[in-house]
């Protein structure tokens, strides 16, 4: 009885309007916090890269430009329209919502491992089933922390997220080769994709695998993202995490796993499902011996050993 009481309370609480009021100034609180944080975090950056990032600034100006033209039409014409005026409503609670939402999945992810992704479900309803066990960041061998590292980013530990000169290569590249496409995606922008977002490629969703990555860049250490990611990545056909990996390729834990076993997983992680550990693929084969190298040239950095240990 108690419990239906509350339940037709905020029922009525949420009807009245008061809870989307509160959920406005929440909001607008937030926002105004992280632009000033981003601000003060990369002010230095945005100094010293302002030619590399000026396309990305004027796409986001012409966006702010576009949003705020939109509401100044909507609040003098069609907001008017009673049917308009009601469906505006609705589109500003979703928006609203999602933004909200985001900001509680960035601090429950910071905590705890995701329940399922986006990725996960895919895998499921395609017919590779899902694989995986999520282990601490303190399971996992140091050799496999530093064959991602090799294989998939080597600045991690230097960049904000986002490799610029990766980036540009990539896109002179395809230039060059329209129907073969290369990306150059760091650990944390794959990190925040696999945790939020989908994997079909398109403007919306590398918008968002932006957004994503500054919030994580932002609000977690560097062995958060590389925990994260080393637990949700796809490692093979509906396998996800290098302990899951480990399992299933070399019947042995995360934290046994020698330096060509670990080689041999990051070698894979390109197209996993397509790139095969077991049986092994000629891409693996051919690839896993330079990964080792680069494991060899990267880890005596001293940024690279803190985070591996």
């Amino acid at each position: 009885m108690v419990f239906q009481e509350a339940v037709s309370k905020y029922k009525e609480w949420v009807r009245s309007g008061k809870f989307w009021r509160i959920c406005s100034w929440l909001a607008l609180a937030l926002l105004i916090f992280q632009i000033t944080y981003f601000l003060i975090l990369y002010i230095p950056e945005l100094q010293e890269r302002w030619i590399d990032i000026m396309p990305l600034m004027k796409m986001l100006f012409l966006t702010v430009l576009i949003t705020l033209l939109f509401l100044l039409l909507y609040r003098k014409v069609f907001s008017k329209n009673s049917i308009v005026k009601k469906l505006g409503v609705i589109f500003y609670r979703i928006l609203l919502s999602l933004y909200l939402l985001q900001w509680f999945f960035v601090a429950l992810y910071g905590i705890i491992n995701p329940p399922i992704t986006f990725t996960q479900i895919g895998s499921i309803f395609s017919g590779y089933g899902l694989q995986r066990d999520y282990v601490s960041y303190d399971n996992i061998n140091m050799n496999m922390k530093l064959a991602v590292l090799a294989s998939e980013d080597q600045l991690f530990t230097d960049h904000d997220g986002f490799d610029i000169k990766a980036i540009k290569l990539a896109l002179k590249y395809n230039k060059r080769h329209p129907k073969r496409t290369k990306g150059a995606s760091t650990i944390s922008q794959q990190t925040a994709k696999n945790l939020f977002l989908w994997q079909t490629r398109n403007f919306i969703r590398k918008g968002l695998e932006v957004y994503f990555t500054f919030m994580i860049e932002t609000f977690w250490t560097k062995k958060k993202i590389l925990t994260r990611y080393l637990n949700i990545i796809e490692t093979g056909p509906g396998i996800f995490g290098v302990q899951a990996a480990a399992q299933s390729y070399f019947n042995k834990r995360a934290k046994d796993l020698t330096r060509s076993e670990s080689a041999m997983i990051a070698a894979g992680l390109p197209n996993p499902k397509r790139y095969t550990v077991k049986p092994m693929s000629n891409y693996i084969r051919s690839r896993y011996d330079d990964i080792l190298n680069q494991m060899n040239n990267i880890e005596p950095d001293p940024d690279i050993q803190e985070l591996i240990q």
